[in-house]
């Protein structure tokens, strides 16, 4: 049976990254397999030597206490992890989910993916995780790593999950958004929903052919597709089509040159967690 993983750290994020998933899941009748991992710059392994860092003068006690306290710092972040991933079993059994499976993983959440993740169908992850804090106009610190290496589509879970009925491709004729179309096209995961299609920045008679193509495709597969051609700033162009389409999911590519891909992941990230309030999906 086909699986998606949905990525938890047990933060804020969590139910809705379950949300999120529940609903994936339930679209390609697949399984979920939810992971956590324990970064290994946070939690150092039991047993760590310390002695370099404390100088040879100091006492073997002090020395011994310090091991202990690696130890039950271990022992609490593996402790912690168990009980993210019996909650993650819990609400995912309470959506109807099943099969779930729980993956304990420690290193780097980046590298695990990289093993996983070609076995899956898609990657859920929260816009933010536990070490954000209150800074709300932060994407975590793991996201951006996660889309720049991803094989798979990535589904970022927005603060609070709500039915999702219309969707929003911000098109821009680039490798990364021609493969999210093709995807759209083939997959069931948005099969059915009400399709807006978005050419923003400059727009030209190149451009709008490009995108009349796509929406071609797209009805030939039986969307139900609106065109939108709006110059202007891309992020802000963005922002204001999903807030008056009442747009449920944006769908962009994540890389390249173009002034959308610069948008997601450049310097004015910040700026997609700000104005864009529902998740995204996004390929690489």
């Amino acid at each position: 049976m086909s699986h998606l993983l949905a990525c938890t750290d047990g933060s804020s994020y969590a139910p809705s990254v379950y949300q999120h998933s529940a609903w994936a899941a339930a679209r390609i009748a697949a399984g979920v397999k939810v992971l956590h991992v324990i970064d290994p710059h946070r939690e150092r392994a039991p047993g760590t030597d310390l002695t370099g860092m404390i100088g040879f003068d100091t006492s073997l006690e002090l020395t011994e206490e310090l091991v202990k306290f690696e130890e039950t710092r271990a022992r609490i972040a593996r402790l912690k992890g168990n009980a993210i991933l019996e909650d993650a079993v819990k609400q995912l059994d309470a959506a109807g989910i099943a099969p779930v499976e729980t993956l304990h993983r420690h290193g780097s959440l980046v590298e695990t993916l990289t093993e996983l993740e070609p076995d899956a169908e898609l990657v859920v992850i929260g816009k933010r995780g536990e070490d954000s804090g209150l800074a709300k106009a932060h994407l975590g610190r793991e996201l951006e790593r996660v889309i720049r290496t991803s094989v798979r589509p990535v589904l970022v879970a927005s603060r609070e999950f709500k039915p999702i009925e219309k969707f929003l491709i911000a098109y821009d004729g680039g490798h990364s958004i021609i493969k999210a179309v093709e995807f759209v096209r083939r997959h069931p995961l948005l099969a059915g929903l009400q399709c807006h299609l978005l050419r923003s920045g400059k727009v030209d008679d190149k451009a709008l052919f490009s995108l009349e193509e796509a929406a071609k495709s797209l009805r030939e597969a039986g969307f139900d597709v609106t065109c939108h051609a709006i110059p202007g700033s891309v992020e802000e162009v963005i922002a204001t089509a999903a807030q008056d389409n009442g747009i449920d999911l944006l769908v962009m590519g994540a890389y390249g040159h173009s002034p959308i891909r610069q948008f997601i992941l450049g310097s004015t990230t910040t700026t997609m967690v700000r104005t864009c309030h529902v998740p995204v999906l996004m390929f690489h």
